[in-house]
């Protein structure tokens, strides 16, 4: 993996780089993937699991297209165990996403940053949604998601960065994550990884 042999210049790094290297995959439906992540914030993987399959059942199990979520009562998503507030903001997603006209094609020609400029405008949707997005479901190989409270820690741990003034300790981690381009989101997925084990 040309990846591996580009983040093991950073000798730090590489020294919690695993054997078996990640890949990257690209999803289909990419509005009903924003949707999900609005879901699951601050919520366990498990518990975010159960909440999207009941979404799903919600349309006989498959995929909704978005206009379908956005006829849906408010009352039938809260039933699913969604806050009044991420039902709100999940309409938003269907709303925007119809008003403009936003598809997996249209968004597999853009930029990384031009995707949070536009999706950012969503009400309920932040730049480090968007860059889950990115990472997780569009396959974007240089991904740096400098507020994650888990590249936080990891960061922190590895390079001896101090946590106690925010932006300091986030300037010093965008320097340190220029090392790693083209390939900062396999960098992110291998400190997630370090610091889950």
């Amino acid at each position: 993996m040309e990846y591996i042999h580009h983040l093991q210049k950073d000798k730090k790094l590489a020294s919690i780089l695993t054997q078996e290297p990640f890949v990257l995959k690209r999803r289909k439906n990419i509005p009903i993937r924003l949707m999900a992540s609005i879901m699951s914030q601050q919520l366990s993987t498990k518990v975010a699991a159960v909440i999207f399959k009941r979404f799903l059942a919600l349309y006989n199990g498959k995929e909704p297209k978005v206009e379908e979520v956005l006829e849906t009562p408010n009352e039938v998503l809260r039933s699913i165990g969604l806050s009044n507030a991420k039902v709100g903001y999940v309409k938003n997603v269907a709303l925007f996403c119809i008003e403009h006209g936003i598809t997996d094609r249209m968004l597999s020609t853009m930029s990384n940053e031009a995707i949070i400029q536009l999706l950012v405008q969503i009400k309920g949707v932040g730049q480090w949604t968007v860059e889950m997005l990115l990472m997780f479901s569009l396959g974007r190989e240089d991904v740096f998601a400098v507020d994650d409270l888990g590249i936080q820690q990891a960061m922190c741990k590895l390079y001896k960065i101090d946590a106690s003034h925010k932006k300091t300790m986030q300037h010093k981690m965008l320097k340190q994550a220029e090392k790693w381009t083209p390939y900062r989101t396999y960098a992110c997925l291998h400190l997630w990884n370090w610091k889950d084990s």
